[in-house]
C-alpha cells in the first residue's frame, strides 16, 4: 500500500518539477533565439530582394544563415538533454522525498496494527478463561452455592484484569496526547507521595527505601509524575527479594534534575533491556511471574517524554537495576 503511495507522490513531484522545467526551458528558449530568428528573417528578406532585382545572393548569407538554424538546434538540444537529467535528478530526488514524507504515517501506521494485535492478544486470555469458566458451570447438573461463589469470584478476578487493562490502555492514549504543563511540581513532595502509596507493599517485603531530600522544582503536572515514581518504585518492590533496599539518589547537573532509582533485585537480561519500554512488552519468564500487562514502563516513557525529560536503564542480570531519570529544573 505505501509503495503504490509512494510511486503515486513521486509522480506527482516529478509532475511539477517537469512543468515547472519545461516552461522555463520554453521561456529560455525563446528568449534565447530571439535574435538568431531577428537575422535569419533579415537574411531571408535579403535573398528574396535579390531574387527580385533578378540578382545573386552573397554567398556568406548562406553559410551565416546555415550556422543560425545549426545553433537553434543546438540549443533545443541542450535543453532537452538538460531536462532529461532533471528528469532523472527529480524522479530520485521525488522517490527520496515521498519516502520521507510517507514514513512517519506507515510508522503510525505499523504502531497501531501492533498495538492492536497485542492488546487482542492481552484480551483473549482472559475473554477466554471467562468464557471456559462459564461452559464448565454449565455442564454441571448441580451446581452448589459454594461452587457458584468461587466461580463468582474466579469472573471478577478476571474481569478485574481486564479493567486494569482497559485503564493502562487509556492512560496510554491520554499520555500521548498529553503536553508539557505550566504548574510547578516539587519533586520532594512527588516522590514523597510516589513512596506512601507503595510504602505497604514495601513494608510487607521489608524492603528499605532511601530517599534523599529533593528541593528543585520541575514543569508538569504533579498527578502524571507521581504515577511514574509509583511505577518504577512497584517495580523495584516486585522484582527484589525480601530484606534488601532501594535507593534514590538526586543530582542537579546544569539546571537539570538527575534521578537515580536502584534495587537490588533479579535485575534484566541484556536481550531484554533494549524493549522493557516497548507496550505489551514483559521479560523473561523469572521477571514475567509478576502481574501486569507490560503497560507500566511504556507509560512511564510517555509522560516522562511529555516532560521535556528523559528515561534510560541499566541492569547487572540478577544483581539489580538502575533507572536514570532527567527532568528540566525551573529556573
Amino acid at each position: 500500500m505505501f509503495q503504490s503511495a509512494r510511486l503515486k507522490l513521486t509522480s506527482w513531484y516529478l509532475l511539477f518539477i517537469m512543468l515547472v522545467s519545461i516552461t522555463f526551458s520554453f521561456a529560455f528558449y525563446r528568449e534565447s533565439t530571439l535574435s538568431i530568428q531577428r537575422v535569419i528573417v533579415r537574411i531571408h528578406s535579403i535573398q528574396k530582394q535579390s531574387r527580385q532585382l533578378m540578382i545573386p545572393a552573397p554567398p556568406e548569407a548562406v553559410i551565416i544563415l546555415k550556422q543560425l538554424q545549426e545553433e537553434k538546434i543546438r540549443i533545443l538540444v541542450s535543453l532537452a538533454l538538460v531536462n532529461g537529467i532533471i528528469l532523472v535528478i527529480a524522479g530520485g530526488a521525488g522517490y527520496f522525498l515521498a519516502g520521507r514524507t510517507l514514513r512517519p504515517i506507515q510508522e503510525m501506521v505499523d504502531e497501531q496494527n501492533q498495538f492492536i494485535s497485542d492488546a487482542s492478544h492481552e484480551l483473549r486470555t482472559p475473554i477466554a478463561t471467562l468464557r471456559a469458566e462459564m461452559e464448565a458451570a454449565l455442564l454441571e447438573k448441580h451446581v452448589g452455592n459454594q461452587d457458584a461463589k468461587k466461580l463468582i469470584e474466579s469472573n471478577l478476578e478476571e474481569l478485574g484484569k481486564l479493567q486494569e487493562l482497559a485503564n493502562s490502555l487509556l492512560q496510554l492514549a491520554l499520555h500521548k496526547k498529553e503536553g508539557s504543563t505550566v504548574e510547578p511540581v516539587i519533586l520532594q513532595e512527588v516522590i514523597q507521595a510516589a513512596y506512601k502509596k507503595v510504602a505497604p507493599m514495601a513494608k510487607k517485603k521489608q524492603i528499605t527505601f532511601l530517599l534523599p531530600q529533593f528541593i528543585g522544582k520541575v514543569k508538569g503536572d504533579e498527578n502524571s509524575l507521581v504515577e511514574v515514581f509509583v511505577n518504577l518504585f512497584d517495580n523495584a518492590i516486585k522484582y527484589s527479594a525480601s530484606g534488601t533496599t532501594v535507593t534514590v539518589h538526586e543530582e542537579v547537573k546544569k539546571r537539570t534534575a538527575v534521578i537515580a532509582i536502584t534495587d537490588q533485585g533479579i535485575g534484566i537480561s541484556s536481550g531484554d533491556l533494549p524493549h522493557i519500554f516497548d507496550r505489551f512488552y514483559r521479560a523473561d519468564k523469572s521477571r514475567s511471574q509478576a502481574e501486569g500487562h507490560g503497560l507500566g514502563l511504556s507509560i512511564v516513557k510517555k509522560i516522562i517524554i511529555a516532560h521535556n525529560g528523559s528515561i534510560d536503564v541499566k541492569s547487572v542480570y540478577k544483581n539489580g537495576t538502575t533507572f536514570t531519570l532527567t527532568f528540566p529544573l525551573l529556573r
